[in-house]
């Protein structure tokens, strides 16, 4: 029995699947965290709902968070036009996998799956969220700003408002030789966006998973088919 964490799929399903079925070689008795950020920027945005949402009925524990491309992605669908939801390449490529042109025509499965999404999940040993928290907060109250949980980029750690426990967390796409040595570090806090999607950029372009047992670190490629996006700087 282990316990996986990822983050940050934004679409890459190719990717994502090969981590899972042969990197992890993932058992029904095994665990898979997987922090937020489902959709946008890479191709396949349906796809990673489609197969996160058929491991659980394949007999997979499999527990997501939310995160905040997600969460944008509902907003933008309930009709709230004061929110901004990706540039426009990004809005055509992830409507385009659902083939809609609007998000309000996303079907109801996926909007559904998406609001029912929690914001964080402690698990023994460790506290996992998309982003982060606000550690200046009284413990109560940083674990219900929600804004802070799912887009802070930078906080400092506290771990005695974890109640001791160590942070695993995405959203910053960070190299993957400086998620290496927090991890052999043994670090309080992890962050474990290693810019998947961001597959021409040398210090990135993986999907990082570790095991929170044996905190072993593994590293994904991106072996998506080509799709438009940039090099992030």
């Amino acid at each position: 029995m282990a316990r996986f964490v990822t983050t940050d799929l934004h679409g890459c399903l190719q990717s994502f699947q090969h981590l899972v079925e042969h990197r992890l070689q993932l058992r029904p008795q095994d665990t898979l965290y997987v922090l937020g950020d489902y959709l946008n920027k890479g191709p396949n945005s349906r796809g990673v709902l489609d197969y996160l949402m058929q491991l659980p009925q394949r007999g997979y524990q499999v527990i997501c968070l939310r995160g905040n491309h997600d969460q944008e992605l509902l907003d933008a669908a309930q009709g709230n036009t004061a929110a901004t939801w990706a540039s426009a390449p990004d809005r055509q490529l992830t409507l385009g996998s659902f083939g809609v042109e609007r998000p309000q025509d996303i079907p109801v499965p996926y909007l559904r799956w998406l609001q029912e999404l929690p914001y964080q999940l402690e698990v023994p040993g460790w506290v996992l969220v998309h982003a982060g928290f606000n550690f200046r907060l009284p413990p109560a109250d940083m674990r219900q700003d929600w804004h802070t949980m799912l887009n802070t980029k930078e906080f400092v750690f506290d771990a005695s408002r974890l109640q001791g426990r160590r942070l695993v967390h995405g959203h910053v796409p960070t190299p993957t030789q400086e998620v290496e040595k927090r991890v052999k570090a043994h670090a309080g806090s992890i962050g474990l966006d290693t810019g998947c999607v961001y597959r021409h950029n040398p210090k990135l372009r993986h999907l990082a998973a570790l095991n929170l047992d044996t905190e072993e670190l593994l590293l994904q490629p991106n072996i998506e088919p080509d799709y438009p996006i940039g090099v992030r700087g």
